[in-house]
């Protein structure tokens, strides 16, 4: 009888987890079909080409110019710029808190942290429209401080905490026996934190900075408040950009259901989704080739 009991009491959650998830999983493939559905429409006045590689986004002109590729180079250099100015801070901060912070410290350094990931969006573009843009407006006698940098480095802030945290992570589970094993040896806190703990969770660092770029790549507040809304190439840092979450966050509510425009801003939510799943699919790749290292 208890057996039976106990047969029938792991049923239970097990019906219950597999019909969550594959509710889970029907709703992510009806967001799917939507997307398609609303998106592809578009390839019917516009090549993939021309969608792609066109240089002007005009898209109630008449005739209307579809051309992402400004849009895409906006979002990817937003990005790469963001990373670039918060991985290093990133991962230094990770290296603090697992092997150089006081133990009663990090206990109150980690909640910190993980909580800054949680920080509104909206509050960091508010900051970079009345702090950041003024400021960079004057230093460097530019026209607007709304731009590709100011966005980067808003970016960059709201990143920070996710690679940090989820990098601390990973430093934090390689075993002590490696660290004791270095220092028996002679090395410095420096040589065993950069030639044994880092390589040892090369893996999660990966995995956790390929987390945060995926998180860049699809916030939408900062950039419409901060990068400057112009579809054009930027040529340099200190010009204005738009990407493609912007793109679709502003010109949404007023276009027309059904119109071109309309398919057009669906067709850049399916290059979002393409993008962050290429993201995905190499954290996967790193994640099994870091299984594989450490079997």
């Amino acid at each position: 009888m208890k057996d039976s009991d106990t047969l029938r009491g792991d049923r239970i959650p097990k019906r219950v987890i597999t019909v969550l998830a594959s509710t889970g999983m029907a709703i992510m493939l009806f967001i799917l079909y939507f997307l398609l559905r609303e998106g592809l429409p578009v390839l019917r006045h516009a090549s993939l080409g021309e969608l792609l590689l066109g240089s002007y986004w005009y898209p109630t002109y008449d005739p209307p110019e579809f051309g992402m590729f400004p849009l895409v180079v906006g979002s990817l250099a937003v990005t790469a710029l963001a990373s670039l100015l918060a991985v290093p801070v990133s991962l230094g901060l990770a290296a603090f808190i697992s092997e150089v912070c006081p133990r009663s410290l990090r206990e109150i350094f980690k909640p910190i942290l993980e909580v800054l990931g949680f920080f509104p969006s909206v509050v960091l573009g508010f900051i970079g429209m009345v702090v950041i843009a003024p400021w960079l407006q004057e230093r460097f006698s530019i026209l607007t401080g709304l731009n590709l940098m100011n966005a980067s480095i808003l970016m960059g802030i709201m990143i920070v905490p996710v690679v940090a945290s989820l990098a601390e992570d990973a430093m934090a589970a390689v075993p002590k026996d490696l660290r004791d094993a270095a220092y028996a040896l002679g090395s410095t806190r420096w040589e065993t934190i950069s030639r044994v703990v880092i390589p040892a969770a090369l893996p999660g660092i990966l995995q956790a900075c390929l987390l945060g770029v995926m998180r860049a790549v699809g916030e939408t507040m900062v950039v419409l408040m901060a990068s400057g809304g112009a579809a054009l190439v930027p040529r340099s840092v200190l010009d204005p950009v738009r990407p493609l979450t912007s793109t679709i966050a502003a010109e949404m509510g007023e276009t027309p259901v059904g119109s071109d425009h309309y398919f057009a801003l669906f067709f850049a939510g399916i290059l979002l989704l393409v993008i962050t799943l290429g993201i995905n699919v190499a954290a996967m790749w790193v994640e099994r080739r870091g299984l594989r290292w450490r079997g």
